[in-house]
């Protein structure tokens, strides 16, 4: 999985629990960092230390060699992908650059001077969504359902069991995973499921796969990652309106924040969504902070 970091740093990332490990964070000039259960951690020729002295320095070499290799020797195959600002490899590892964006007349074709990486792992964690399974799926159907939580506490983990889970327990449904950044199927883990009722488009924008997947596919239930109102708002709905359960995700700390989001009020308005699912940090990525229904009324935790 990881044959594309340079060798002195694959030796110590090896050391690591995988099932434990999140994501590696390097800047050039600064310590190596891994994010092990959420918790920020120092690579050191040991392992990995919560403070010490005897962290890895990253070097502007490192950074060359990883984008390197993930591109084959050719940075130009993977331009595409780093005007989003992020690498996907099979794997399903993200790998999110920062450095100098270059644009033209507003157009951004490149980021060059990349000084920056971070490394995010996913993880299949069985069983995880099963305290909020109940909640979500009522008479054998999916109730319409936004999963909330900030970066990196467990919203896409979340959705990968959720999507198992129903597989597993409600059968003849058959799921759509619209899977637009690789991040939240593509990963070997998973593979096992997609001959089980699990179609996924990846690699396309939500409107492609929600327009052609519910024309061609007939699915009972759409799962996706990382809505944004502005620009998913209208396929969400018109899924819903076509009968199709859409169970999806978003960035926010909490209620409050979701409600202050552009286009929320909307959504809201009109219950398109019968449950919402509140994660945290607190207790580990996918912390459970609460369940709400249509009108963001509390009904658990």
């Amino acid at each position: 999985m990881f044959n594309f970091l340079p060798n002195e740093i694959k030796m110590l990332i090896d050391k690591i629990n995988i099932n434990q490990l999140n994501e590696i964070r390097l800047r050039v000039d600064s310590p190596i960092l891994v994010n092990i259960k959420g918790e920020n951690n120092y690579l050191t020729s040991g392992g990995y230390k919560t403070c010490t002295n005897d962290y890895i320095i990253c070097k502007s070499t490192h950074i060359q060699s990883i984008l390197q290799n993930v591109s084959n020797n050719c940075l130009y195959s993977i331009n595409d992908q780093l005007i989003n600002g992020f690498i996907t490899l099979p794997s399903g590892i993200r790998i999110g650059v920062a450095g100098e964006v270059v644009s033209v007349n507003n157009v951004i074709k490149t980021i060059k001077n990349i000084t920056s990486l971070n490394i995010r792992i996913p993880h299949l964690i069985k069983n995880c969504s099963l305290n909020a399974f109940l909640s979500m799926v009522s008479n054998n159907q999916v109730k319409n359902t936004l999963v909330l939580s900030p970066a990196g506490a467990g919203k896409t983990t979340f959705l990968r069991d959720f999507a198992i889970q129903v597989i597993e327990k409600l059968r003849g449904i058959n799921v759509l995973v619209a899977d637009e950044r690789c991040e939240l199927w593509s990963f070997a883990d998973n593979k096992s499921y997609l001959s089980n009722s699990i179609d996924v488009y990846s690699n396309c924008s939500k409107k492609f796969a929600f327009e052609n997947g519910i024309r061609s596919m007939r699915p009972d239930v759409i799962i996706t990652d990382e809505l944004n109102f502005s620009n998913d708002t209208e396929i969400i709905e018109n899924a819903i309106t076509c009968g199709v359960k859409v169970v999806a995700s978003i960035h926010a700390n909490n209620i409050y924040d979701l409600c202050n989001k552009p286009n929320f009020k909307a959504i809201l308005n009109k219950k398109m969504f019968d449950r919402y699912i509140v994660l945290s940090n607190s207790n580990g990525p996918g912390s459970l902070e609460g369940i709400f229904d249509e009108n963001l009324n509390r009904i658990s935790c």
